[in-house]
């Protein structure tokens, strides 16, 4: 028998290195309350101007500075009735004169005219004497005290210059700025066009219409968000109720509205099993430029940009935290598209009780009681009892104590 063979044993293979462990990523950090705003106004470019008439223009805003191309007023006017009095009394009256028509000529002195308000003020006249001082006699003259020169005229270009600018573009239109620009013999305005919003009211558990049925809720947010919409100074053509099954309902939905500048989705923006706007918009492509928001209640809004152009605002679907969350991005975006600035926002003292929320801000309805302002009961996130009746938002920050100065937001 051979003898045997000594085999030596073969050394293991050397383990493989270890992969490098990567890098935690780094925590996403939440904007703040005001740093949302913020963002979200910068966010858009203004939409393009267009000119549209007067009785088209309410509501709109601004495109470019409103400017008067004649002077305001346009000649010196009577500011009284009575008479256009020239040099010392008594004077002779040599006519009259009533808004609308001009008396020809010119006064000399210790002459006068019957002068309507609103009339044109004749050449040579020094003041308008009122009719309440005035004693006119039977001799044709009138008498009365000597009014300084000037009174109760109210002199061509004393309102504004021709060529002056009176209101900065960027202005949101309404009835004053309507007769000032039809005083300054406008037609039409340029302006900036309310921008289109289409809502999708996401949930399987909303009834729409009478009282809910066991285990659902009725839709607070469809009637709603259509006149908050308008209030911020939107369009809304559409509200929209998608289910949340199946799974590609609100792709369908978002897809089928991308002609739209501004889409608002209630509900779906949190990270339940039939939350799927943020999936949704990272399978798009989509620029998030707000993803959720240091602030309670509304705390996972969004906004992001679609690659189409068009805007994705989420919302909660709580009714007073959505309710926030437009305030919060909804109402700066559409302001950024209008043109018109963010301004800052009044800070007036807050009395009542809220709970602290470390390290957030609370939104809270306050209504004013005079020199300041009130929290109202009724304002967990799913409630809207207490906005029903709120004047504003508080911006209540973590270390406030009731009576202390908070930025207030007002509220259509």
């Amino acid at each position: 028998m051979p003898p045997a063979t000594a085999v030596t044993p073969t050394p293991p293979a050397p383990a493989p290195a270890a992969a490098p462990v990567p890098a935690a990523a780094p925590r996403h950090r939440e904007p703040s309350w005001e740093q949302a705003r913020r963002l979200a106004h910068g966010a858009p470019r203004p939409s393009p101007a267009r000119t549209v008439p007067l009785a088209a223009a309410a509501g709109l805003t601004l495109a470019d500075a409103l400017r008067t191309p004649h002077p305001l007023p346009a000649f010196d006017t009577a500011a009284m009735d009575g008479y256009a009095v020239a040099g010392p009394g008594p004077w002779r009256v040599r006519g009259a004169v009533r808004a609308g028509t001009v008396w020809q000529g010119a006064l000399g002195a210790g002459e006068c005219v019957e002068i309507s308000t609103g009339a044109q003020v004749p050449a040579g006249a020094r003041a308008v004497l009122p009719v309440e001082v005035a004693l006119p006699g039977h001799d044709g003259l009138v008498s009365g005290p000597v009014p300084p020169t000037g009174r109760h005229i109210r002199r061509a270009g004393e309102d504004a210059p021709a060529g002056g600018a009176l209101v900065p573009a960027g202005t949101r239109i309404g009835p004053a700025l309507l007769g000032l620009a039809a005083s300054c013999g406008l037609d039409t305005l340029p302006v900036r066009p309310a921008p289109r919003v289409r809502v999708l009211i996401t949930g399987d558990e909303l009834d729409h219409a009478g009282p809910p049925g066991p285990g659902r809720v009725r839709d607070a947010l469809g009637p709603a968000l259509p006149a908050l919409i308008a209030a911020l100074g939107g369009e809304n053509l559409e509200v929209r109720h998608v289910r949340d099954r199946p799974a590609d309902s609100l792709a369908t939905a978002v897809d089928a509205v991308r002609d739209t500048e501004v889409v608002a989705v209630t509900g779906s923006t949190s990270v339940g099993a039939t939350d799927r706007l943020r999936r949704l918009l990272a399978e798009s492509g989509a620029r998030t430029v707000v993803d959720t928001v240091a602030c309670r209640p509304g705390h996972p809004m969004l906004l992001a940009e679609l690659p189409s152009g068009g805007w994705i605002v989420g919302l909660p679907g709580n009714p007073y935290a959505a309710l926030v969350a437009a305030h919060t991005l909804l109402g700066p975006l559409v302001a950024g598209l209008c043109g018109r600035a963010l301004g800052p926002l009044p800070h007036v003292p807050v009395t009542g009780s809220v709970r602290p929320a470390p390290g957030l801000t609370r939104l809270v309805p306050v209504t004013w009681d005079g020199a300041g302002a009130t929290i109202s009961t009724g304002h967990g996130a799913a409630f809207l009892r207490g906005a029903a009746v709120a004047d504003a938002l508080a911006a209540i920050p973590p270390h406030w104590t009731s009576g202390s100065p908070a930025p207030v937001l007002l509220t259509p």
